[in-house]
């Protein structure tokens, strides 16, 4: 019964993925923790493995539509995988399921969350609002960032931010990327964005798999109902108000976030 749980988890987490691009870690790490009572730094680490293979195919399909501006993805990646491991060696050396390090990943995770929810929120307000097409001969111009240090500055940080709570390269990201680079249009800054968590969360992922923080066979539970819901989800996009989903998903991230910085 337990395992029917898990996949249905994943369908849900994929469906709400499909539909708004936000959810993995923000949804599925929340659900591991207060609903299966995963200890925190397993569920981390499980659902970091879980966003890299849900998103992998994801970049691919944009990759094949040339969607993907690639000097991004290496700008944000030079800053939040040298972080990511850093954080993974700390980590190795402090203990993961120390009662410390538990307390930090479930009071990093709820400011996450918190700082997620603001974000999908003002995506929901305010998205529509940022370019969706740029001028011929501007493509180099757009994917210049407004200074060659933010990327490594904001990449480092949330580099660190999903090793430790595996929330933070969705609409954080997105957010992040729409300041820092203002003339790139939004369907490229979210191809960007999808494309860096990859190997990011694949980085982070694998690094607490060695130290024992990946469960494979719920990771696996959780992938066999995440595929099918993504599809779905991504046929349900244009049939449901998406403002009104993430104005939704922004009060739960909230609520969530709230209850795990009490804890």
């Amino acid at each position: 019964m337990q395992d029917f749980a898990f996949i249905f988890a994943g369908f849900f987490v994929g469906i709400v993925v499909g539909l708004t691009g936000v959810g993995g870690g923000s949804l599925m790490t929340p659900i591991l923790i207060f609903v299966f009572g995963v200890k925190p730094y397993m569920a981390v680490g499980t659902d970091l493995l879980f966003a890299a293979f849900t998103k992998m195919g994801g970049t691919v399909k944009m990759a094949r539509a040339r969607q993907v501006e690639w000097r991004v993805v290496f700008h944000l990646s030079a800053g939040s995988i040298p972080a990511a491991l850093i954080t993974l060696l700390i980590l190795n050396r402090v203990g993961a399921a120390s009662a410390h390090v538990q307390h930090l990943m479930t009071s990093t995770l709820g400011v996450a969350l918190l700082l997620t929810a603001a974000a999908t929120l003002y995506k929901a307000m305010r998205g529509k609002a940022a370019p969706t097409s740029v001028a011929r001969g501007q493509e180099a111009l757009a994917a210049k960032p407004l200074h060659w240090s933010l990327p490594l500055l904001f990449g480092a940080v949330i580099g660190t931010l999903v090793t430790l709570t595996s929330v933070g390269a969705g609409a954080i990201g997105v957010t992040v990327l729409m300041v820092l680079y203002p003339l790139l249009p939004l369907p490229r800054i979210v191809a960007a964005d999808i494309a860096y968590a990859v190997p990011l969360t694949l980085v982070a992922g694998l690094g607490h798999a060695s130290l024992g923080s990946v469960d494979w066979p719920l990771l696996a539970k959780l992938l066999a109902g995440s595929i099918p819901g993504i599809w779905v989800g991504s046929h349900l996009m244009s049939r449901i108000p998406e403002r009104m989903i993430r104005s939704l998903l922004s009060v739960l991230l909230a609520y969530a976030g709230t209850k795990l910085i009490a804890l």
